[in-house]
């Protein structure tokens, strides 16, 4: 996606960063139709960049509202998917800096 353009990757990163806790800053007091629509935005952007176990949770937040389930166990494994996408990034950047 970048062609191995460091900052363009950086850049990339952090607005991804940024897009996961604003996203599902947002699914948290969203009804359920805005949290689905909101799921399936940060599931776009988790493929852009390979972020695959979020993709799933993504889905599962997604699946979970069309069949009118209570999301709250999906809401929560896509929490814990996002922070361990957030460490990762923040391990990236630790080590660009050094």
């Amino acid at each position: 996606m970048t062609l191995g353009d460091a900052a363009l990757q950086r850049e990339v990163l952090e607005l991804f960063d940024r897009q996961i806790v604003l996203l599902t800053d947002r699914m948290h007091t969203a009804p359920p139709a805005a949290v689905a629509t909101l799921a399936h935005t940060l599931k776009g952007s988790a493929r852009g960049i390979g972020a695959w176990a979020l993709v799933s949770a993504a889905e599962a937040v997604e699946s979970a509202v069309a069949q009118g389930d209570d999301p709250a166990e999906p809401l929560h494994r896509l929490a814990l998917a996002g922070h361990a996408v957030r460490a990762a990034i923040a391990t990236l950047r630790r080590a660009a800096a050094s």
